[in-house]
C-alpha cells in the first residue's frame, strides 16, 4: 500500500508539472512565449513526442553548446509544428513549417537549419506566422534561474 501511495503521489505531481510546464519565457517583437526548455541530451531527443496537443503561446526551446547546422524531424511527434533556428546573438535566422511524423516509420523527413544555429523553438504551426514572426526578429530570454547569453 505504501508504494502504491507514493507511486500516486509521483504521478499527480508530474501530471501537475506537466499542465504547468513553461516558467520561463521569451519575448519577440514584444510577444510573449511560454516555453519548456531542452539542454540534456535526453530532453532534446524527446522534445514534443507523444503529445497530443500543445497549448495557445506555449513552446520548447532547444539549446546548444554552441552554433552549428541543427536538424531535427518529426519521429513520434504528433502535432504540427513550426520550428525557428535561432543563431548565437539570438536571431533568427531560419523558419520551418514541420509535418507529424508518418504511419511509415521508415520515413522520416530532415528539417536542417539554414544557417548555424545554437538554438531552435518549437511552437504551433503557424504561430511565427499568425504572430507576424520571421528571420530577422531577435529573441529575448526571460528566464527563472537560466542564464543564456546573446552575442
Amino acid at each position: 500500500m505504501k508504494y502504491l501511495s507514493l507511486s500516486l503521489t509521483v504521478l499527480f505531481l508530474f501530471s501537475c508539472k506537466q499542465k504547468n510546464m513553461p516558467k520561463n519565457t521569451v519575448v519577440i517583437n514584444n510577444i510573449e512565449l511560454g516555453v519548456e526548455i531542452a539542454i540534456t541530451p535526453q530532453e532534446k531527443n524527446k522534445g514534443l513526442m507523444f503529445r497530443e496537443t500543445l497549448e495557445k503561446n506555449t513552446g520548447m526551446l532547444f539549446v546548444f553548446e554552441s552554433e552549428q547546422t541543427l536538424n531535427f524531424w518529426m519521429k513520434n511527434t504528433y502535432i504540427p509544428l513550426s520550428i525557428a533556428y535561432i543563431n548565437k546573438g539570438c536571431v533568427i535566422v531560419d523558419i520551418q513549417d514541420m509535418q507529424p511524423s508518418t504511419k511509415d516509420k521508415n520515413i522520416l523527413k530532415s528539417y536542417p537549419s539554414a544557417k548555424p544555429s545554437q538554438y531552435a523553438l518549437e511552437v504551433n504551426q503557424g504561430w511565427f506566422t499568425n504572430n507576424k514572426i520571421k528571420v530577422g526578429d531577435k529573441l529575448i530570454f526571460k528566464m527563472n534561474n537560466l542564464k543564456f547569453n546573446c552575442e
